[in-house]
C-alpha cells in the first residue's frame, strides 16, 4: 500500500488541476502520437497553436502520408527540430503503404518506426492502450531527481529513475500517472521557482524534506556553442528569386533557403557567397548590395548571417550540394518552409 500512496495523491491532484489541452480532447492514437512528437524539447504553450493548425490540415495519418514534404515542413515551420516532422511523415507513409491498422500495432512494432523512441512509445501506449510503461521526459527527470536527491545528472541515472517509476506507476491508470507526473514538473516542480507547498507529494520528496531541492537535478557541464559566420544571397534572375532546398540528412533538412554558406578563414563575406553559390548550384553571380547582418541562435550553435542582394550572371543551374533548386516569384516566398534566420531576410526584402 505504501508504494501506491504517492500514485494516489498524484492522481487526485491531477484530476482537479490538469490543464485543458487540445490533444486531451477526443483522444486517439494519431493525435496522442503527434502531440508527444511536437512536445519533445518544446514548451506546451508553443505547441498548442501548431497542434491545432496541424490537425486542421492533416486530420489523420493518411493525410500526412499523402502530403508533400514541403507541405509538412511548412506546417512545422518555426517549431524547430525538423527531423521530427520528417520522421513522423515517414512513419505515416509506412502505415499507409503497408496497410497497417494503427490501433493494432504493438509496442515493439511501434518502436521500429522512424523517430519513435522509448519515451514516445511509452507515452502513447500508456495513454491510449493503458499499458504500464513509465515515461521519462525532462519534467519527470527533474521531479525524480528532487525526490531521490540524485547525485548525478539524471541522464546518468536512467536505470535508477526507471526502477523508481516502476514501483510508483499506477497499474490501473498508467497513462494518467504519466501525464500527472509530467504535469507536476511543468506546473509545480519547475526548474527555477518550484511551488513546493502546493506539491501533492512533497512529503515523499527528500529534497523538500532536507530543503536542498534547488540543487537538483545536477546539471551537466555546459559546452560552448560553436559560432559560424555565414553569407547568403537573394539572387534575382529577371523577376524570379533563386532558392535551394537543403538535403534531408543534414541540419534543417528539407527546408528551403537563400543560397550561401560558411565563411572560411581569410575570406570576405562577398568572396564566400560567390564561392558557395558556385559550389552549391553551379552559377556565377554579381553582388549588388549588402542587405544587412542577422544574428540567430539555434539549439546547438549560433550564426551571424551576412545577407546580400545579387543578380544571376551565368552558368547552368544544378543542385550540387543541395537537393533541389527553384526559381520563384517574390510573392511566393511564403509558400515555402524556410529556417528562422532566412525569415529575417524577408524583412530586408520588404524594406527594399
Amino acid at each position: 500500500m505504501t508504494n501506491n500512496l504517492l500514485s494516489i495523491k498524484l492522481l487526485d491532484w491531477f484530476t482537479i488541476n490538469k490543464r485543458k489541452l487540445p490533444w486531451r480532447e477526443n483522444r486517439n492514437f494519431y493525435k496522442t502520437w503527434l502531440s508527444e512528437v511536437m512536445l519533445q524539447q518544446t514548451q506546451v504553450k508553443t505547441v498548442i497553436p501548431y497542434f491545432n493548425n496541424w490537425i486542421k490540415k492533416f486530420p489523420d495519418y493518411k493525410s500526412v502520408a499523402y502530403a508533400t514534404e514541403d507541405d509538412i515542413l511548412k506546417a512545422w515551420e518555426g517549431l524547430g527540430y525538423y527531423s521530427r516532422a520528417r520522421n513522423f511523415k515517414k512513419s505515416c507513409e509506412l502505415l499507409e503503404k503497408n496497410k497497417i491498422n494503427i490501433n493494432k500495432i504493438t509496442f515493439l512494432e511501434f518502436l521500429k518506426f522512424p523517430g519513435v523512441g522509448n519515451y514516445t512509445a511509452s507515452a502513447v501506449f500508456s495513454i491510449i492502450h493503458n499499458q504500464v510503461y513509465p515515461v521519462i521526459d525532462g519534467n519527470v527527470k527533474r521531479v525524480t531527481s528532487r525526490i531521490l536527491r540524485l547525485k548525478k545528472n539524471p541522464d546518468s541515472c536512467m536505470v535508477q529513475i526507471r526502477e523508481y517509476l516502476n514501483t510508483k506507476i499506477c497499474q490501473k491508470e498508467p497513462g494518467k500517472f504519466n501525464e500527472a507526473i509530467m504535469e507536476l514538473g511543468a506546473t509545480i516542480c519547475k526548474p527555477q521557482i518550484p511551488n513546493c507547498l502546493e506539491c501533492p507529494i512533497n512529503k515523499d520528496c527528500n529534497g523538500y524534506k532536507l530543503n536542498d531541492f534547488m540543487i537538483y537535478p545536477i546539471k551537466k557541464e555546459k559546452k560552448n556553442k560553436p559560432h559560424y559566420n555565414v553569407s547568403a544571397g537573394v539572387i534575382w534572375d529577371d523577376n524570379y528569386i533563386i532558392i535551394s532546398k537543403r538535403k534531408s540528412s543534414g541540419m534543417l533538412g528539407g527546408l528551403w533557403e537563400f543560397p550561401g554558406g560558411k565563411i572560411e578563414k581569410k575570406e570576405t563575406p562577398e568572396q564566400c557567397l560567390k564561392r558557395e553559390v558556385k559550389e552549391e548550384i553551379n552559377i556565377n553571380i554579381k553582388i549588388n548590395k549588402f542587405l544587412g547582418k542577422i544574428k540567430h541562435e539555434y539549439s546547438h550553435f549560433s550564426i551571424t548571417l551576412n545577407a546580400f542582394e545579387c543578380t544571376y550572371i551565368s552558368g547552368k543551374i544544378k543542385a550540387i550540394e543541395c537537393s533541389e533548386v527553384r526559381k520563384i516569384k517574390l510573392n511566393d516566398l511564403s509558400k515555402y518552409p524556410f529556417p528562422k534566420a532566412n525569415h529575417k531576410i524577408f524583412k530586408f526584402l520588404k524594406t527594399n
